[in-house]
């Protein structure tokens, strides 16, 4: 084809050229032939052009007409290089030698190259990932290539050119897709957090139902379908007040919190019968406007289900808790009961142990109330601390308020220079167990309430009260009821002690334990000395037959003595001692002073067994001080031969 430059060049000429047919047809311009052999025809004005054919005029074409299409051809021209050159997306051509042709502004700008310093060199010289000579040598159209070029993402459309059907070279095309792939991260994005958005609403127990602005439905979960028997279908696209009126539910939730602008919680009932718990949530956008309303549904009946079993499983618990308990205490040989009264006490001793409440225990003297003291702390929450006790018949009532609130230094004549820390704050975090309450004086007894009521101690000599946190523990073997009758014992005192009282029977109202109590006691000091001592039947006959005002420490006393002081491996009825003036199973006649010796040294005995002091075995007995001294002389006992641990 003829280029427009050669073709303007010929026309800006002073002797206008001569073409050919075949140059003309390729120019496709308008010709206007002469048929016939025209030897010099006149062109007048030169506005036609001859046409010849092997030297031979054949025709004429119009010189004005082929001048005005090369004029618009070569605007044409213009208008492509210039849409070329300012075209965003960056264009590469190259001939069938791979040499460059163009190179646009935007494939300057990306390559940071002049085209006049690419154009005419090899392309791979230039670029040396490109694939355009692929096309040169394949003719095939490569599209929609993804390409990274300068950190920047394109795709690349290359397609080979031809010219009168010969392949005449290359064109490449490049779109920037950066952002389109920022914005297809993101997309993606999106769409996996909807699906994990999707996946959690479903997976609710709870029933979500979720609706505008205006309280039309948009989507419930399957767990609202499930609760409340209702499809979806019947849900989605209608609004709230026309299902209320439709008879679903009897009100809405959500329509109350547009109203209110707030979170709104109540119970409404559904039309298959069921009563629901519904927390509506309004979300405002940033124009404060409700957006949505998000609705969290809870079936009522299957929560009311829950707490019956609930509480029927914590019910069992605390029951199997108590039994382990229970177990765990009859397996240690702390206690050994058989009898139903006693199986029955340690029960309530352990549940005793969940709460904080004061407990009085009351018992004769011997029947093992510090041993249930024990088992309500260890049962506690506060068993991780040692239990404090105090007997308050043991010590005289000058020292009794030190031993319980301690006293500053120099809080009186032989004081410590350092103080002295109470019992009260020593068992804070415990439990206090005060044995033999009774015993108390009054005027400690004013000072133990307030205690008591206040939770506070403050020390002798001190002007600073300190808080303790004690739970207390009070026993006692005395009627306190006829001390209160009496005035020896405060009224208040007493219903502040007595919060949960706590009776141990004696050994003698339960006879079941003596024989298992017995053989206990057997086996321990047998191990504990190293004997193999046995009882005879009769014996044990006789033990269920006794009455034991001394009780279970009377009981272990006795089995001591026997295990160490007879000689034989079975001890027999003959072997057993007077107790409280009685031989068992003995006939043997005596003189009578012998046996009023005899029983008063036995008496002496017994009472030095369960008393730390003269004046304990002195109000026991029910005579002076001074007397109990003198008979002590005389048959040469001391109060040193009390067993630790036991008190009258």
């Amino acid at each position: 084809m003829l280029s427009a430059s050669i073709l303007l060049q010929a026309l800006s000429s002073e002797n206008a050229p001569t073409s050919s047919l075949a140059d003309l047809c390729d120019l496709q311009a308008p010709v206007i032939t002469m048929g016939g052999n025209l030897q010099n025809p006149e062109f007048g004005d030169g506005s036609f052009w001859p046409v010849l054919e092997n030297g031979l005029l054949i025709g004429t074409i119009d010189a004005s007409a082929l001048l005005e299409q090369a004029g618009r051809w070569h605007q044409t021209v213009r208008e492509y290089e210039n849409l070329i050159a300012d075209a965003y997306n960056p264009i590469i051509t190259i001939d069938t030698n791979n040499r460059i042709k163009i190179f646009n502004q935007a494939a300057e700008k990306l390559l940071y190259l002049s085209s006049d310093s690419v154009c005419g060199q090899v392309i791979t010289d230039v670029i040396e990932v490109s694939r355009l000579p692929e096309v040169i040598e394949t003719g095939q159209t490569q599209s929609t290539q993804k390409v990274t070029i300068g950190g920047k993402v394109f795709v690349s459309n290359r397609a080979p050119v031809y010219r009168n059907g010969q392949l005449s070279g290359a064109i490449a095309i490049l779109q920037e897709i950066s952002e389109l792939e920022s914005v297809s991260q993101e997309l993606e994005y999106v769409r996996q957090l909807n699906t994990q958005m999707d996946a959690i609403i479903e997976s609710s127990f709870d029933g979500l139902y979720i609706t505008d602005g205006f309280g039309y439905t948009l989507r419930v979960n399957k767990g609202f379908e499930r609760i409340t028997g209702i499809p979806a279908h019947e849900h989605i696209g209608r609004n709230m007040a026309d299902l209320v009126e439709a008879g679903f539910y009897s009100r809405s939730a959500t329509l109350l919190a547009l109203e209110e602008r707030k979170t709104i919680t109540i119970p409404l009932d559904t039309q298959t019968g069921k009563t629901l718990l519904v927390t509506s949530n309004p979300i405002f956008d940033e124009d404060g406007e409700i957006s949505l309303v998000v609705n969290n549904v809870r079936d009522l009946t299957e929560l009311n289900q829950l707490q019956r079993r609930l509480e029927q499983a914590e019910g069992l618990s605390r029951l199997y808790e108590s039994e382990l308990k229970h177990l765990k205490v009859s397996s240690s040989g702390q206690f050994i009961v058989r009898s139903i009264r006693m199986e029955e006490l340690l029960k309530l001793a352990i549940r005793l142990g969940d709460v904080d409440s004061t407990v009085l225990i009351t018992g004769e003297s011997g029947v093992g109330k510090d041993m249930i003291a024990d088992q309500i702390h260890a049962s506690s929450m506060r068993h991780k601390r040692p239990i404090v006790k105090l007997n308050c018949g043991a010590i005289p009532g000058s020292l009794l308020e030190s031993e319980l609130f301690g006293y500053e230094p120099g809080a009186f004549t032989g004081a410590s220079v350092a103080g002295k820390t109470g019992l009260f704050e020593a068992a804070s975090g415990s439990t206090l167990f005060l044995d033999e309450i009774g015993e108390m004086p009054a005027s400690l007894q004013v000072k133990l309430l307030r205690v008591l009521e206040e939770r506070r101690v403050r020390r002798i000599g001190g002007t600073a009260s300190v808080p303790v946190d004690v739970r207390i523990l009070a026993g006692t073997n005395r009627d306190l009821i006829a001390m209160v009758e009496t005035r020896q014992f405060r009224k208040d005192l007493y219903y502040r002690l007595n919060v949960v009282p706590l009776h141990v029977p004696p050994l003698r109202e339960r006879r079941d334990d003596i024989a298992a109590l017995t053989e206990y006691f057997l086996h321990r000091y047998n191990n504990r000395y190293g004997l193999k001592k046995r009882l005879t039947a009769d014996v044990i006959e006789i033990f269920l037959d006794y009455h034991w005002p001394g009780n279970v420490r009377e009981l272990e006393n006795l089995v001591e003595r026997l295990v160490v002081t007879t000689q034989a491996e079975i001890i027999s009825v003959g072997e057993l001692p007077i107790m409280n003036g009685i031989k068992i199973g003995s006939s043997v006649i005596k003189p009578l002073k012998t046996m009023v010796e005899e029983v008063e040294k036995a008496l002496l005995v017994s009472a030095l067994e369960q008393c730390r002091s003269t004046y304990a075995v002195a109000r026991a007995l029910q005579v002076n001080q001074s007397t109990i001294v003198r008979k002590l002389a005389r048959y040469g006992l001391k109060t040193s031969s009390s067993i630790k641990g036991l008190t009258c």
